[in-house]
């Protein structure tokens, strides 16, 4: 049984890879009972496609284990809060949890800038958790940047 630091640690480790690859450091997992099925990291450069980002990446390997698009009894780890696209895929998924590091104050779609999981008139919910690793996912992506620069 994988503990939450520990599957955020995983993903941390994804979006150290993700960097180290000069993609944006943004890493996940998806979690199925109890052990990490599926890795995600930013994929957006290396596969020349707009929705390669970490949790799509992850929702994908992890429909292909499970032989299904919906991942009921999923929880997926997330070193930054997801955007409008990745918080509807969780949605179509029907993930059953969403852990998220550090908040995203420029795109966020889980409460800092939109909030489009658990929105009362959508069909599904999920229960989200956030700040596991939020100084560790943060400082990453603030190094990353300031070398770019």
């Amino acid at each position: 049984m994988i503990s939450d630091l520990d599957a955020m640690q995983a993903a941390l480790a994804e979006a150290q890879e993700a960097a180290a690859e000069g993609e944006v450091p943004i890493g996940a997992v998806v979690v199925y009972g109890g052990e990490v099925i599926a890795w995600g990291q930013n994929r957006v450069l290396r596969n020349v496609d707009p929705t390669a980002h970490a949790e799509i990446i992850a929702l994908r390997e992890a429909a292909k284990v499970l032989g299904n698009y919906r991942l009921n009894g999923c929880t997926l780890f997330v070193t930054l809060e997801p955007c409008t696209m990745c918080a509807g895929a969780m949605i179509h998924a029907r993930l059953d949890r969403l852990v998220f590091a550090a908040a995203d104050p420029k795109a966020g779609a889980c409460g800092s800038v939109l909030s489009v999981l658990n929105h009362p008139q959508l069909n599904h919910q999920l229960q989200v958790e956030q700040g596991i690793l939020a100084e560790e996912a943060g400082t990453l992506l603030r190094s990353f940047f300031r070398e770019r620069r």
